[in-house]
């Protein structure tokens, strides 16, 4: 199973391009390797670069590697990890030491993906997307849009039944090689381009950089828009000299990015389109193979560096929005949007996407729970 899962991820990140099972994590942090997004990695990569991440302790007896693609460190993934790395050390007594990067073992969040199953990295936070191309098709049962009406909903949700059987889900059809930690988020995604919006029909004929899912390009083709692909760091350039005439995603990540400062962005409609969720990722085997000791500080810290990441992403949407407006971008709220129009179109999405993959079972357990 671990070959041929390595020989299908290995395909998948080509296709992208447009963590072993020992029980010992690397004694050294590779060296910093570059990367651009890709049209998938979603969250920001905004900010100032994060500093060399301090070497590994050789007196711990375990040293572990956490990464993310972000070089930010205003991302709540930033704060996320740095949570991990304070209450790991702390309740381990320095016997577990965490080295964290912060955009420096790549910025393309396949590369991560890679570097976990080599074992050059210890734990990875990425978007679930990866899986479907390596046997997981469930997991884009995340990317359908209006699956959640609120952050509420989502924890709810990912921290109840629904939460637990997808982990149950990747950890079997993956073989073990990945065994999700946590769930984590990278905030609500709104719709941002060259007009206001306030129903799905405004969108008709305009193009919109989004996701690669299938379920999410479905989605906007119902609204009439045209669903193009552009990578994340070359969307700046593409709103601005019109190559594209909208996009959606957070308001961090566009504002670290400065999109709304652009003729093609400025004018941002609150459709709470897409709770994110995003993976905190170890190899199972791995994980496996510590002791019950080492086990127990690790999801102690896992508990800690989880609230403490999206407590950040609640309190940047807030402050995020603030910002875009100070900028001058133009708002049309939440309440002003025909919500029900663009659920009705969203529906079928889900029902269709739980039917082929038989899953009717779990988007039953997400809408119960609303």
């Amino acid at each position: 199973m671990k070959k041929n899962l390595s020989l299908l991820l290995a395909g998948a990140l080509v296709a992208a391009s447009l963590a072993g099972c020992g029980p010992t994590p690397p004694a050294a942090a590779p060296a910093p390797a570059g990367g651009g997004d890709t049209a998938a990695t979603t969250a920001a990569a905004g900010g100032g670069d994060a500093p060399a991440p301090a070497a590994p302790s050789a007196d711990a007896e375990l040293n572990l590697i956490i990464a993310s693609n972000q070089t930010s460190l205003d991302n709540p993934y930033s704060y996320g990890m740095d949570k991990f790395k304070e209450v790991l050390e702390d309740i381990s007594g320095g016997k577990i030491a965490v080295t964290v990067h912060k955009g420096t073992l790549g910025e393309n969040e396949n590369e991560l993906i890679e570097k976990l199953e080599m074992g050059a990295a210890s734990m990875v936070v990425a978007s679930p997307g990866f899986m479907t191309s390596i046997g997981v098709p469930e997991v884009d049962i995340f990317s359908l849009n209006y699956l959640f009406n609120s952050f509420d909903h989502w924890e709810k949700c990912l921290d109840g039944e629904f939460g637990e059987k997808m982990k149950t889900t990747v950890s079997e059809k993956t073989g073990n090689n990945f065994r999700i930690m946590a769930y984590w988020s990278s905030s609500v995604r709104d719709y941002y381009g060259k007009k206001d919006i306030t129903k799905p029909e405004d969108l008709k004929g305009m193009t919109i950089r989004t996701q690669s899912s299938q379920v999410q390009q479905d989605f906007w083709k119902a609204c009439g828009a045209i669903p193009t692909s552009v990578a994340w760091g070359e969307l700046y350039q593409a709103l601005q000299q019109g190559v594209v005439d909208s996009a959606e995603n957070d308001y961090t990540s566009f504002m670290l990015k400065e999109h709304h400062k652009t003729d093609n962005g400025k004018h941002i409609a609150e459709t709470h389109h897409d709770y994110t969720t995003r993976l905190l990722l170890m190899n199972g085997h791995f994980y496996d193979g510590l002791t019950d000791e080492q086990k127990a500080w690790i999801d102690e810290a896992v508990v800690a560096c989880t609230e403490e990441e999206r407590q950040v992403v609640y309190r940047m949407f807030k402050e995020s929005k603030e910002k875009v407006i100070a900028d001058g971008a133009v708002v049309t709220n939440f309440e002003d949007l025909d919500i029900d129009a663009f659920k009705a179109l969203a529906l079928p999405i889900q029902d269709k996407f739980a039917a082929d993959n038989n899953m009717t079972a779990e988007l039953e357990m997400i809408r119960a729970a609303e």
